[in-house]
């Protein structure tokens, strides 16, 4: 099964909005075939590993990190292919929550005759597809709030100044973040103030599709973010679209995306329903204070990565994180299930909201 788990760690952020799923086959005890989902529509990892087999399946044992499929959907059924095949006995790592599926390709291997066991390194094939469990089960994405601070939780000098906090090994590191995303977003704030791509220039792989927060349509049609070749553009506001300024971003390639609001600023609940119509499975935050803000209220952040730099700025540095309100310790907001990683110099916190 850790086989299986590493196969299908290639796929994260290839397969929106498919889970990653990694399959191996084992005779004999030795591993005859072997086969992941490499992208939405192609084949899943059970018929890679099976083509692989060929007829040697017959009577040998699956291992694959998520239940198989019994349903038509952009590829046939993979239950049916692992029936036909011959194989004898089929360890899940675990149960599909896909309403679709849910249990049903469990059930069709069992009625044909098959052994099957469920719940091997369960936690390890859940934290794979942490992204596609939330989108099946809430059709909206799952969201990392992604922040470089100081040690003192600081994101820019007193003057402004915060390129760069970090060094280049946690820059790589947050490329790669992108690159297995569906979508990256920021507010208009950070685009008029770094004019950043938000591309995955140090990294090879695709590009996210970048959404700014622009509550009154103010982005600049020059700014890098629109510029970009690869990705698509949203740009979330609570304009009408309507005129001139709306035809040179729709020019640009830009989806301008007017929400209905009460408030005046843009409602991120709402847009995280919107975002789940388009499919996007996978959201990472990387605005500044007040987005950040924003969005833990709003209760639509999932999980928190900080990577921290050995710097200290002072109370006069801009905050991370601001305008939360929280007066009582037991209003703060807090994490679990806490990972620290080092990168060159600095150091990577994560966790997830409680």
């Amino acid at each position: 099964m850790q086989t299986a788990i590493a196969l299908a760690r290639k796929g994260i952020g290839k397969t929106s909005p498919n889970p990653a799923v990694g399959a191996i086959i084992v005779k004999n005890g030795r591993i005859i075939g072997k086969g992941y989902h490499k992208k939405a529509g192609r084949a899943h990892a059970e018929i890679n590993a099976l083509k692989q087999a060929g007829i040697k399946a017959k009577g040998a044992e699956m291992y694959v990190t998520l239940e198989p499929c019994n349903h038509f959907g952009r590829t046939p059924p993979c239950a049916d292919a692992i029936i036909k095949a011959g194989i004898k006995k089929v360890f899940i790592g675990m149960k599909d929550p896909n309403p679709l599926v849910a249990g049903n390709g469990i059930r069709r291997l069992r009625s044909a005759g098959m052994d099957v066991a469920v719940g091997m390194l369960e936690d390890e094939c859940r934290g794979i597809n942490e992204a596609y469990i939330k989108y099946i089960t809430t059709k909206t994405p799952f969201v990392t709030l992604k922040l470089a601070s100081t040690l003192d939780g600081k994101i820019a000098t007193a003057a402004g100044e915060s390129k760069w906090i970090t060094g280049e090994d946690a820059r790589r590191f947050a490329h790669r973040m992108r690159r297995e995303a569906d979508a990256v977003m920021v507010g208009i704030g950070t685009v008029l103030k770094d004019n950043p791509e938000l591309t995955t220039r140090l990294v090879k792989g695709k590009d996210p599709i970048r959404i700014v927060i622009d509550s009154k349509l103010s982005i600049p049609v020059n700014a890098k973010v629109l510029n970009t070749k690869r990705g698509g553009i949203i740009i979330a506001t609570t304009k009408p679209v309507k005129g001139g300024r709306i035809k040179a971003l729709f020019d640009k390639g830009a989806e301008v995306l007017a929400l209905p609001s009460k408030t005046g600023e843009v409602d991120l609940k709402a847009l995280m329903k919107e975002l789940g119509k388009r499919e996007i499975t996978n959201l990472i935050i990387e605005g500044g204070p007040t987005l950040a803000a924003s969005a833990i209220k709003d209760g639509i952040v999932d999980k928190i990565a900080i990577f921290y730099a050995p710097r200290i700025f002072g109370k006069e540095g801009l905050p991370m994180i601001e305008g939360l309100g929280i007066r009582r310790l037991k209003d703060a907001v807090s994490l679990s299930r806490l990972e620290c990683k080092r990168l060159g110099g600095d150091i990577l916190v994560e966790g997830y909201l409680n």
